[in-house]
């Protein structure tokens, strides 16, 4: 059995996810927090603001803008230490 450490609370959890189940929801309200808050408003100039603005830490920011469906919001803080590439 292969157990992962969830990235978003730190629990240890058997299954290919980044996040375990408890939290898997919550990753999801974020993702769609920060879809609904792009998709209504104009990109923050950094991710730091896009993280206050839209409500979601800076730490879900910078791990949901690593996902496919984020990939070119990610682009345009390409230049941003903050993002892991």
């Amino acid at each position: 059995m292969i157990f992962n450490k969830c990235e978003r609370c730190g629990c240890f959890f058997s299954s290919n996810d980044s996040v375990c189940p408890n939290c898997k929801q919550k990753d999801q309200i974020d993702a769609n927090s920060l879809k609904t808050f792009l998709d209504n408003n104009d990109i923050p100039k950094n991710v730091e603001s896009l993280a206050y603005l839209s409500g979601v830490s800076l730490k879900n920011v910078n791990r949901i803008l690593q996902t496919k469906e984020f990939s070119s919001i990610r682009k345009k803080f390409s230049n941003e230490p903050h993002i892991k590439l």
